[in-house]
């Protein structure tokens, strides 16, 4: 558009923008920057700050540094926001020199920090001083303490082990009474992440005797807190139901349902996922995913859960009417074959062809495997004629396999031994 004559607007700038930053598109911040130098075109502190944004997501902060220089050299003064984005940058690689340097350049060019600069740098203090010492530069700047602010004060004094401090900053009289229920959310939160979680579930109950719920992110705290003990499922679907966020609620159910099968509470795991399926009934492939999601687990867990993963399998086909997908099948496979447990694997072998799933590759390395761990060494050889072996890596699981389960000879070492009987037999 600019080579042909027009000038973009700052509203067409900064929708291309937005959608760079929708389609995680910053890689072209080099040359949206560019054709804006090039071609003069206007700028406003939005486009500024999304192309700061854009420079530090790149993690190219000198190139952040670079245009902030570049606007004053323009007249344009660089703008709190600006820095912020670079400060939540430098924070996100842990990188503390880089804060100070933010800072410093920010005393340079005379720019005030505010509530945002003030809530990234108390979330992460490592020591009560720090705390303080920024409190008090907020009373001294006039700066007005925001939610922000106060959730970032429970967070760094639960981080510094100061839980009374923490509880406390719900109490102080100048939080408005919009913000008091999400920063108490958050006070559950820190309370239930860092050991306490009888005292983040009384602030619970306060925020529900309130007429209030609790945010979703800090019910999916307590979920993940709640499954690490036993006896806790009611509790657990409660809280379940207290989720109106789709995204948390799906979250949040994954966790449930994985807490059943680790207690190997079968009927509890089908109701959930009974309400998955009916969350997402128009959406087959995100209710598979999700399925497939559960299994994986099973697979890479003890071998104690492999029966409830059996059992929720069959469950799944019967009661809910699905069909299990390969990957479903192929998790299970593995479990079978983590635990030597050859009745079950020749149980899903046959799914396959019920499912009209055909055999590939991977699902003979894990019956192979299956067949190996259980110790039947003469169908493990009738399945291994089926594997391809002209690739690498296929040959090093088989012999990866081999080595495990103390079963059969390499496959070198087979083709050595045949080459031998070859040879006896030409000289007979």
């Amino acid at each position: 558009m600019c080579e042909a004559g027009f000038t973009l607007s700052t509203e067409v700038l900064q929708y291309i923008l937005q959608i760079c930053e929708e389609s995680y598109e910053y890689v072209l911040v080099h040359q949206i920057y560019s054709i804006i130098c090039h071609y003069h075109l206007e700028l406003n502190g939005e486009i500024c700050r999304c192309l700061v944004h854009f420079f530090v997501r790149m993690k190219d902060f000198e190139g952040a540094f670079r245009m902030i220089a570049d606007l004053e050299d323009m007249n344009f003064k660089p703008t709190t926001n600006m820095y912020n984005a670079i400060m939540a940058g430098y924070f996100r690689e842990k990188n503390i020199s880089g804060v100070l340097r933010v800072l410093k350049k920010m005393r340079g060019a005379n720019v005030k920090p505010d509530s945002q600069t003030f809530s990234y740098l108390i979330r992460n203090c490592e020591k009560e001083e720090d705390i303080m010492k920024y409190c008090e530069e907020i009373k001294q700047s006039g700066v007005q303490a925001t939610k922000q602010i106060f959730m970032a004060l429970i967070n760094s004094y639960a981080a510094s082990g100061k839980m009374e401090k923490a509880k406390q900053v719900v109490l102080d009289p100048i939080i408005p009474n919009k913000s008091l229920n999400e920063i108490k959310s958050v006070l559950v939160s820190a309370l239930a992440s860092h050991g306490q979680l009888s005292e983040a579930l009384l602030v619970y109950e306060e925020i529900k005797k309130a007429g209030h719920n609790l945010r979703p992110k800090a019910v999916i705290t307590l979920i993940e807190e709640l499954t690490k003990f036993n006896g806790e499922l009611d509790g657990l679907l409660l809280l379940l139901e207290e989720i109106s966020d789709l995204d948390y609620w799906v979250d949040g159910c994954f966790k449930v349902i994985m807490y059943c099968i680790r207690n190997k509470n079968l009927s509890s795991a089908i109701v959930l996922f009974k309400q998955l399926k009916d969350k997402f009934k128009n959406d087959e492939i995100v209710t598979e995913a999700l399925f497939d999601a559960v299994f994986s687990l099973i697979a890479v867990s003890e071998f104690t859960h492999l029966q409830i993963g059996l059992d929720l399998l069959w469950a799944i086909k019967d009661e809910l009417g699905l069909m299990a997908s390969r990957q479903c099948l192929d998790f299970l496979l593995s479990a079978c074959a983590n635990a030597g447990d050859l009745n079950n694997a020749r149980l899903i072998w046959r799914e396959y062809e019920v499912a009209g799933f055909p055999y590939n590759v991977l699902s003979y390395l894990r019956m192979y495997q299956a067949l190996l761990a259980a110790g039947d060494d003469t169908s493990a050889h009738l399945i291994l004629k089926k594997i391809p072996q002209d690739d690498a890596e296929i040959c090093s699981v088989i012999i990866a396999c081999q080595e495990t389960y103390n079963g059969l000879n390499s496959v070198e070492e087979k083709k050595k031994q045949g080459k031998k009987r070859k040879k006896k037999k030409s000289k007979t």
